[in-house]
């Protein structure tokens, strides 16, 4: 049975898994929950049944349903280990995992449309920014020590799929990229490789015509 993907073309969280899913070559069905639309599809009963934590990325796969970015993205590597996404070498794997949870974990759910709401319309954008801005001063730093071609070594992993959609982010929220020099330069060159073009959010069977590229 073909994988099941529940997503939302603008979410951050569903675009790490849908990169990891096309460098990967695994075939999948996409089902877009809209984070906005009638409050919000993730709240519906159903998707709370699917997921209880109510939020996307879910993969239904291999007969089981799965929650949460990183953990979809551990189990495609484990069980179809090709391409590698996360190093041999255990130092590298750290790294790797190190830059993942700096984004996953202490970047994209402070500036994410729940926290968003609780800031209030006239602060999201300069919260937003903030949250940011503090992540990716510590991200650069970081990426200095660890980055070859890509945010550890030159071979795509995890950190990656992670680092893509939060400079996207960055760009929503009009956030000043000029003193991130690493953090652009390696962007750059991930958006020109294909699996990360195909699983952009301008590219979704979800996404409004307005923003399709």
């Amino acid at each position: 049975m073909q994988p099941i993907l529940y997503s939302y073309f603008r979410s951050s969280c569903s675009w790490r898994v849908r990169i990891a899913l096309a460098l990967k070559s695994i075939d999948y069905e996409t089902v877009p929950i809209n984070l906005i639309k009638d409050g919000g599809q993730q709240f519906s009963e159903e998707f709370q049944a699917l997921n209880p934590m109510q939020q996307v990325p879910a993969l239904k796969i291999d007969g089981i349903t799965i929650g949460q970015s990183l953990a979809i993205i551990e189990y495609l590597e484990e069980t179809r280990p090709t391409p590698r996404l996360l190093p041999q070498d255990p130092k590298r794997r750290a790294q790797v995992r190190m830059i993942s949870d700096v984004i996953a974990s202490g970047i994209q759910p402070l500036q994410n449309l729940s926290v968003l709401k609780q800031v209030g319309q006239e602060n999201q954008l300069t919260w937003a920014q903030k949250v940011i801005r503090s992540g990716f001063n510590a991200l650069e730093q970081i990426l200095q020590s660890t980055a070859g071609k890509y945010c550890v070594g030159d071979e795509v992993s995890v950190a990656d799929l992670c680092l893509v959609p939060q400079v996207a982010n960055a760009e929503r929220f009009k956030v000043d990229l000029t003193p991130y020099p690493t953090i652009s330069r390696i962007n750059k060159t991930l958006l020109a490789l294909e699996a990360f073009q195909v699983s952009h959010p301008c590219q979704q069977p979800d996404t409004p015509p307005e923003l399709r590229a």
